[in-house]
């Protein structure tokens, strides 16, 4: 496949970008997974470490120690996200959605599916502080899921508004 070949595709390049993406999801993960041992902590600067961290829970491990159910609560809720977005990025469906910005959504929310089903938790390797201040640990699939959040977001925004309600007196004579 060429870059020409996939301009005259888009659902295969829609559907290349979500492979390269989690590509580079799982390569990191497993890649970290397999350097660190688990709860190991690697300093490579003043604000940034490498570690091996497992979240049973979702964002800032929110509900981490629910007991088990969660597992498959974030599985049916990724595998709902995925299903959703990709229909919606392949059948066109919705001109507000871009996607390009769906691709990461898929790839991030897919990536992280992958661990869950494989092994129950999400594996975090990237770990930003400040003096102790420590920001929860993450992944390159969370990443692409909050920055294409934050990109829809700036797009809604910079949406033109609808058309003037037909119903409204503007224009009317009177």
């Amino acid at each position: 496949m060429t870059i020409s070949w996939l301009k005259g595709h888009p659902r295969w390049a829609w559907s290349t970008a979500v492979a390269v993406l989690l590509l580079v999801d799982q390569v990191t993960k497993s890649y970290f997974a397999n350097a660190l041992v688990l709860g190991e902590s690697v300093r490579v600067t003043d604000w940034l470490n490498f570690v091996h961290v497992l979240n049973t829970g979702a964002a800032f491990s929110l509900l981490a120690d629910a007991g088990g159910w969660q597992r498959y609560f974030f599985i049916l809720v990724a595998l709902t996200v995925v299903i959703a977005v990709s229909f919606v990025c392949l059948t066109r469906r919705a001109e507000v959605m871009d996607p390009w910005v769906g691709a990461f959504v898929v790839a991030g929310a897919g990536g992280n599916l992958i661990d869950r089903i494989q092994t129950g938790a999400v594996v975090d390797f990237l770990d930003f502080h400040w003096r102790q201040i420590h920001w929860p640990a993450f992944n390159f699939a969370d990443v692409f899921v909050v920055c294409s959040a934050l990109t829809w977001s700036v797009l809604a925004l910079k949406a033109p508004k609808n058309k003037a309600d037909p119903s409204s007196t503007e224009g009317r004579s009177s």
